[in-house]
């Protein structure tokens, strides 16, 4: 979710080949062991529910830990580590954020969504109102968010594998991109989910044992750390104030918003709601989600912290003119950390866990867009209702093929670009155009087709719109002249999403035909489904 790893000035290749076989090893060990559950999964996968959502048979424990899995992607792991190495307090800001929007999700939409869904949101939003529409709207939506995610989990596996085993950065990303296919292809939601599942379980332990051999370091004694840390950084007792990332508050409010309104917008992991039996599982799924999470970003505070006086002030990991630079840059904090405390086989673990991160995250966000491509659009849109099961789901494999083609074109299209405005547009687009239409359509009576349809459509050209004005894109990648962005806003999120809410409200209440009454006269049957449960079983959007 951070910016894409960018291999350092004076990196040698020759310099990691001892450190390569141990990562190697165990990333081959990583895969087999994936392969083998795709290959499990593909003998239970037979029908759309099965592909879609595991066919309803996932346990509340085990999704929460799978959207754990595909929350904590190694952009996060890393980047999130490389912010407090280089800013220190304030490289909390992210994870605050990413975390604080679980609690919306699960007071205010899991149960919900849970009863009113079959495999996508949008099945959730086109209950009483059009679906035609609304899956158009809403498979734009998922495919930006996708597009702009896949591109920055695949430039990160490349960098990554680049700077740790000495591959060419071309092949690692189109090793990624074969491996990611045929998870999905053949395993579907099953295989995904069980894939991030064991992804989680060893990010969790990896980053477990790193906190401890940190902690250890100082003798058990957090204080101490951050002391050493403080004193050692050149920016001293700064690092422990708030302002250093984000200084301008509209900003700061504004990559807030995207941050916890996009958690509850992004099209994978609202998939995972589908996976569950009951709206009760899907509350457990989120509390226990909630909890990994947390852990997670508690270690990685740790980490970053940690990096501050045990690599940056190591000359093995530095590199530059003046031996300042990290080598491979600030993202690498936490792989050379690994190092620093375990030695080359944490190193390796840690390469293949965050290796198999980017496996599981890119499996999610391809099977979102696949569901996307074949259940709202080519079932729901061009063939109207009219698909059986097995035409669907050819259609959802091919997607998937061609998305992955897709995803290691821009991977190598995006090598040398800094990608961290990808994910800022990905949440900004998901707290823009999705959130606001699905959490209006759960909650007002008054919604109509044609309020949800202009609303969020507002919501996602805005949010783009601004993002390609911003000083991130119009400077830093169109090439031009500092202080020229028409939108002065790194994160859009702040001006977008009230669009995309007015347009829903003020477009709604103007409507006054004859389909918008029914459409509101529906409305009770909705809640009643929505907190019941009632005829959610095998229910199809109408």
């Amino acid at each position: 979710m951070m910016p894409a790893l960018a291999a350092g000035p004076g990196f040698d290749p020759a310099q990691q080949q001892a450190t390569g076989v141990t990562a190697i090893a165990m990333f081959a060990g990583v895969v087999l062991v994936t392969l083998f559950v795709t290959w499990w999964a593909a003998r239970r996968t037979r029908t759309t529910a099965d592909f879609y959502a595991a066919g309803g048979g996932i346990t509340g424990f085990q999704n929460g830990l799978a959207i754990a899995g595909d929350y904590m992607s190694a952009a996060s792991f890393l980047g999130i580590s490389a912010l407090v190495y280089a800013s220190g307090y304030d490289g909390l800001i992210y994870s605050v954020g990413f975390l604080v929007g679980w609690p919306i999700i699960v007071t205010l939409m899991a149960d919900r969504l849970r009863n009113l869904g079959t495999f996508t949101f949008a099945d959730v939003v086109s209950y009483r109102l059009e679906p035609t529409p609304l899956r158009s709207l809403a498979a734009a939506g998922t495919l930006v968010v996708v597009a702009f995610y896949l591109i920055a989990q695949m430039v990160g596996a490349g960098q990554l594998i680049r700077l740790l085993f000495g591959l060419d950065y071309n092949v690692a990303v189109v090793l990624v991109g074969v491996l990611m296919v045929l998870f999905v292809t053949f395993g579907g939601m099953l295989a995904t989910t069980w894939v991030q599942i064991i992804k989680a379980g060893l990010l969790l332990g990896g980053a477990t044992l790193i906190a401890v051999l940190v902690l250890a370091q100082f003798g058990f004694d957090v204080t101490a750390l951050f002391a050493r840390a403080v004193e050692v950084h050149p920016d001293h007792e700064a690092i422990m104030l708030p302002g250093t990332i984000v200084a301008n508050p509209v900003e700061a409010i504004s990559l807030g918003l995207a941050l916890m309104f996009g958690a509850a917008g992004l099209p994978h992991m609202l998939m995972r709601f589908f996976t569950v039996a009951d709206a009760r599982e899907a509350r457990k799924s989120v509390f226990w989600a909630t909890g990994f999470i947390g852990y997670f970003y508690i270690l990685t505070f740790i980490i970053g912290f940690g990096a501050i006086p045990l690599v940056a002030q190591n000359p093995d990991y530095l590199t530059g003119p003046v031996g300042s630079e990290l080598r491979g840059g600030a993202n690498m904090a936490a792989v050379w950390l690994a190092q620093a405390v375990g030695g080359d086989l944490l190193l390796g673990f840690i390469s293949a866990v965050a290796f198999a991160t980017i496996l599981a995250v890119v499996s999610g966000l391809t099977l979102a867009g696949a569901s996307a491509v074949s259940h709202d659009l080519y079932a729901g849109v061009w063939r109207r209702g009219r698909v059986d099961e097995r035409e669907e789901l050819r259609v959802s494999k091919i997607t998937t093929l061609v998305l992955g083609m897709v995803a290691i074109g821009l991977g190598i299209a995006f090598e040398k670009q800094n990608i961290a405005f990808m994910v800022g547009l990905a949440f900004a687009v998901a707290a823009s155009a999705n959130f606001p239409v699905l959490i209006v359509s759960l909650y007002w009576r008054g919604l109509t087709t044609v309020g949800a349809v202009l609303g969020g459509w507002l919501g996602l050209i805005s949010a783009v719109t601004l993002t390609v004005l911003s000083p991130s894109i119009w400077v830093v990648v169109l090439g031009n002249p500092a202080g020229s962005a028409p939108f002065p806003y790194n994160a859009p999120a702040l001006f977008s999403m009230p669009a995309a809410f007015i347009g829903c409200w003020l477009f709604s209440m103007i409507d006054r035909t004859a389909r918008a009454g029914g459409e509101r006269a529906k409305f009770d049957a909705q809640f009643v489904r929505s907190q019941t449960g009632i005829a959610a079983e095998g229910a199809s959007s109408h």
